[in-house]
């Protein structure tokens, strides 16, 4: 049975309110920072530590011309700190070298950069340049997943499925719905579904939650 997306997308709404994404940025370039940061840490805590670092790091030459030591100090909160400073250096280095510093609003282009995946591409652009996207996270996934609208477990596939199927129009709105919903209540394990308006639409709830 087909499903009703735009219903979807209200009912989404209607729980979580409007589409939004909890990582605060001003720019391509710290939403870019902040996205790399928020690896394996909660965006509450990426938000505490952007605070002050967006102010003392304000270019691509900013973080290249760091200290290594001293960028892995100011994001040490954020775990993995180590590697997350190597993987901004090295994404900083690289904007500069082959885009004059500029976070490119190509989604396509922008994934060519290293340490940048199609799903990082997909949010960054999107939300930085407004343009159409689709963010296939883990919760974008498995949501998808249970709802019926994918039974890929490749992202790019499941892209391309959630491409096909919803108008574009609604790309970037259903995407971060998707991700809050997944964050809070369509969880990995223990999902709430009787909180979850989208149960009627739901494969996962109608099979018994298997």
């Amino acid at each position: 049975m087909k499903k009703d997306i735009a219903s979807i997308v209200n009912r989404l709404r209607t729980m979580h309110g409007e589409p939004r994404v909890e990582l605060s940025y001003t720019n391509p370039l710290e939403l870019v920072v902040a996205t790399v940061l928020s690896a394996q840490c909660t965006d509450e805590r990426v938000n505490a530590v952007t605070k002050d670092l967006f102010k003392k790091y304000r270019t691509t030459e900013d973080y290249i011309n760091a200290p290594d030591a001293e960028l892995e100090e100011d994001i040490r909160p954020t775990g993995f700190y180590r590697n997350k400073a190597k993987s901004i250096k090295n994404i900083a280095g690289e904007l500069l070298k082959r885009f004059n510093g500029r976070v490119p609003d190509d989604i396509d282009t922008f994934a060519t950069v290293k340490g940048i995946g199609r799903k990082s591409a997909n949010m960054i652009i999107g939300l930085a340049y407004n343009k159409p996207s689709v963010i296939v996270d883990t919760h974008v996934a498995r949501v998808s997943g249970r709802l019926g609208f994918t039974a890929n477990k490749n992202p790019e596939k499941i892209e391309n499925d959630l491409r096909s199927i919803i108008p574009m129009a609604s790309w970037m709105p259903f995407s971060l719905l998707m991700i809050i919903h997944g964050r809070y209540i369509c969880k990995a394990k223990k999902p709430d579904c009787p909180r979850c308006l989208l149960r009627d639409d739901c494969d996962y709830y109608s099979m018994g939650g298997k």
